[in-house]
Order: structure tokens, then C-alpha cells, then sequence
């Protein structure tokens, strides 16, 4: 591996261990067995940095999404969505560090606008990924994926806020689906 790679993985790891707050340049070079001129030739700073190990860390989890989404493929989206939510909580189950974190580098939004910019275009593609997923990968519209994507990542987000804060009374992937089910069947 590269020094970029490096301070990546060891981002990644300090972020579980100490929070994002917590984390200094100097621990970041002492993990990585990289320099401190490293870390701004490759990310600029050691806020970039951490704010990219958040956001490669949302990758860590696609095989766990993808191996819960193959047991409702071809079922209904709303049955995806159940799907898409359980294993995103086993992701959260096993790395409640690494969400932690991600919500506290959401907080930087409003300080960074590069963060800002690199949310937004996170959130773009995530939109017109998730419609693609929900309707098995039939072709949608720029409106479908706009507007389904978004409901989407409001559960998304609602559901891992809720989870982080208290995981006995959150709603379950099952809850939520049971739930636009009921939407569903009253219009």
C-alpha cells in the first residue's frame, strides 16, 4: 500500500477506537507509519482525511447490503427497501464507531463546503442508486429516482439516527416496511 492508502486504512481504524473528534494528526501519522506531509499532499488536511475515511467506510459495508438484498430479489420494493435496512443494521451492528463518526462528520457540512459538495454528489448518485435497487434495476425516470431515492435516504438516515441513539426502541427494517405497507393500502 501507498501513504494514501496508509492513512486511509488507518483513518478508518482510529476512527472506530477514539471518534472523530478525538483524533489528531499526530495519531494519524504514528497508525498510518506515514508522515504529517502526507497527510496534506494526499487529502489537504487531516479534517479531509477523516471526512474521506467516513465516507469510503459507507463502501465497507455494500457486501453485507448486497448479501441481506439477494434474499428479496424480485420481490416488491418495498420488500428491497426491508432488505437494503437489514443489513444495513447489521453494518451498524458491527461498526457503530464508524456511524457514530459519520454523523459527527455530517455536522462539518455546514463549516466545509468541499464536505458539503462531496455530500451532495454521495447523495445524488445514492438517490438514483437506491430507486435503481428498489425497482430491480428496471429503468426509472430522472423524477422516480429523485423522489424515491429521497424517501429512501430519509428512512435510511432516520432509521440510523434513531438506531444510534436507542437501538431497543428503534424501528426494525420490518417496522418500516410494515408501515409503508399500511401508507400503501390507505390511499
Amino acid at each position: 500500500m501507498g501513504h494514501r492508502e496508509d492513512l486511509l486504512a488507518a483513518a478508518k481504524r482510529l476512527l472506530a477506537e477514539k471518534g472523530y473528534a478525538h483524533i489528531t494528526a499526530r495519531d494519524l501519522v504514528a497508525s498510518s507509519g506515514t508522515n504529517l506531509a502526507s497527510i496534506g499532499y494526499h487529502f489537504g488536511s487531516k479534517d479531509a482525511l477523516l471526512n474521506a475515511a467516513v465516507l469510503d467506510s459507507f463502501d465497507d459495508w455494500d457486501d453485507e447490503i448486497q448479501a441481506a438484498m439477494d434474499q428479496h430479489a424480485g420481490d416488491t420494493p418495498v420488500d428491497r427497501l426491508e432488505g437494503f435496512l437489514t443489513g444495513l443494521v447489521g453494518g451498524l451492528e458491527r461498526s457503530r464507531p464508524i456511524a457514530v463518526a459519520s454523523v459527527h462528520a455530517y455536522a462539518q457540512f455546514e463549516y466545509v463546503a468541499e464536505l458539503r459538495d462531496q455530500l451532495s454528489e454521495k447523495y445524488e448518485s445514492a438517490r438514483n442508486e437506491l430507486a435503481q435497487l428498489l425497482f430491480d434495476d428496471q429503468e426509472v425516470d430522472d423524477e422516480t429516482a429523485r423522489t424515491v431515492g429521497s424517501l429512501a435516504l430519509c428512512m435510511i438516515n432516520g432509521m440510523v439516527l434513531q438506531w444510534l441513539i436507542d437501538p431497543d426502541r428503534a424501528p426494525t427494517p420490518a417496522d418500516l416496511a410494515a408501515a409503508l405497507r399500511r401508507l400503501a393500502a390507505a390511499m
